[in-house]
């Protein structure tokens, strides 16, 4: 039985086609991969599923019924449902009222049962495996404890179809694992679930089918099997990607040396590292084992609390923002949309965002100076943009990426720190981020990486630092490291 049918779908932002004809469909207790670098078309096909925008041409049917003026309360109502890479939660809500919010109904003269909703929100979070508390303000969250929660919405909506946009992205290989569990109930419940994912390994061990799109057109539909790794992504970039591997370099001197390091706000304990330049230093562990936060401690963004901070041989406190740019230190965060760019600002302006000095006279921003760097980091790192004064929320996340990177590579740092950094980003996109660290390794630059992909780690790496609550529990070299040692000192065991 098809729980949906797309067929001959269109839509033009002005000159631009974002859909050409596309057809898909989804059938009852199905998980159908959508597959397709960013700008194929996905999300585009996603929002006129959900009636966040209408098509231009096409049909769309949903439970066999024909769609033609959709819109989002309509879909909702029709059993749709989609939780996206960017959780939508309010910050100053509880995670029991951000549920509520999305699942309950009644006039404003209803009274509250706060027991009865709290009760709801555990059950419902339970289902996804976690135990987090309903209490907790949105804003306490980690990007992957908010990615629950919308899943957690989603379940308790007993939506028909589901859609789930990178659901994995900011998620632990261990958490990832444990949701591909909730999806398989889901399936066995009859849901059909449209699986959108740039890891293709999710997409081998979950879908029975993948459309891939190239181009804004349907490019082919294959069934689990019938089409391995490298002939999926030749379908998806229409040339054969390599996968990156560092190349052996001799490292420098010592660029960042971290001495018996504790924050007690960010729950770190004396964290005590060594990183020379030309160096990639993987951080690998489990979600909430402490690497964001020793970034975010690095970064002075928290300041420690004691230990020593050493850039250069000489010894640095960093109690803010300010110190560590100061001192030769840049850092893209886990969450690009929310810290990484400003996506109202151009990308000239978010290039030039932390070294506003260079592009400045007499207090005043130079525009053609600014235009400049922006125009020359647009080359180097090949950022596909309409033009420096497009704004940052117009392009691909991975073109955002490589934007975030270009603010931190114009100050010229000694220590680049790297949370996440090819998170969300298409197959053509990771391969390109990843050959760009490499290159910059190999100009002396000190790299500091933390990365929940294993396969990541393992191959960027000239050693990984695994940490589990707050502390490092061991640093294995190239040689030494193994999926299987990573996993363990990450789990304790």
């Amino acid at each position: 039985m098809k729980l949906l049918e797309a067929k001959s779908i269109t839509k033009s932002f002005g000159e631009t086609r974002a859909l050409r004809g596309v057809s898909f469909d989804l059938l009852r207790g199905e998980v159908h991969a959508l597959a397709g670098e960013n700008g194929a078309g996905k999300s585009t096909l996603i929002q006129v599923i959900t009636g966040a925008i209408a098509a231009d041409s096409g049909t769309l049917e949903i439970g066999g019924r024909g769609v033609e003026r959709n819109d989002p309360a309509r879909a909702r109502s029709l059993g749709v449902a989609a939780i996206y890479q960017q959780p939508a939660l309010f910050p100053h809500l509880s995670v029991a009222e951000n549920i509520a919010l999305a699942l309950e109904q009644g006039n404003g003269w209803r009274r509250v049962d706060w027991k009865e909703r709290k009760g709801r929100a555990r059950e419902l979070l339970a289902q996804t495996g976690t135990a987090i508390a309903p209490e907790r303000l949105g804003s306490t969250l980690s990007m992957p404890e908010q990615q629950i929660v919308e899943i957690a919405k989603a379940i308790g909506a007993n939506a028909k179809i589901l859609i789930m946009d990178e659901p994995t992205a900011s998620l632990t290989d261990r958490e990832a694992e444990r949701l591909l569990a909730i999806i398989a109930r889901l399936r066995e419940r009859g849901a059909g679930i449209i699986y959108i994912s740039h890891r293709l390994e999710e997409i081998s061990a979950i879908a029975d089918r993948v459309t891939v799109l190239r181009d804004g057109q349907t490019v082919g539909t294959r069934r689990r099997g019938e089409v391995d790794r490298g002939e999926l992504i030749a379908m998806m970039v229409g040339r054969e990607i390599s996968v990156f591997a560092k190349r052996e370099s001799p490292a420098g001197a010592v660029a960042m040396e971290v001495r018996t390091l504790s924050n007690d706000d960010a729950g770190l304990r004396e964290i005590s590292f060594s990183l020379r330049a030309g160096e990639i230093l993987g951080f690998a562990g489990l979600v909430g084992s402490g690497r964001t936060e020793l970034a975010e401690t690095l970064f002075g963004i928290s300041p420690a609390d004691s230990g020593e901070i050493l850039i250069g041989g000489a010894r640095v406190r960093i109690e803010s923002p300010e110190r560590a740019i100061r001192a030769g230190v840049g850092y893209v965060p886990e969450d690009r949309r929310r810290h990484g760019v400003i996506l109202e600002m151009p990308v000239a302006s978010n290039t030039s965002l932390a070294n506003l000095g260079a592009v400045s006279r007499n207090g005043l921003i130079d525009a053609a100076a600014e235009r400049e760097l922006a125009a020359r980091y647009v080359r180097e790192l090949r950022v596909k943009t309409p033009s420096v004064y497009a704004a940052a929320g117009e392009l691909s996340g991975g073109n955002q990426q490589k934007i975030a990177l270009a603010r931190w590579l114009a100050i010229a740092p000694k220590v680049l720190m790297l949370d996440e950094p090819t998170q969300g980003v298409d197959v053509g996109s990771k391969a390109e981020i990843h050959a760009l660290i490499g290159e910059l390794a190999s100009r002396g630059m000190a790299i500091l990486m933390i990365s929940s992909e294993l396969e990541e780690i393992l191959a960027i790496s000239d050693r990984i630092a695994v940490m589990r609550r707050g502390s490092i529990r061991g640093i294995f070299s190239r040689e030494q490291a193994t999926a299987e040692k990573i996993a363990a000192l990450a789990l304790g065991q």
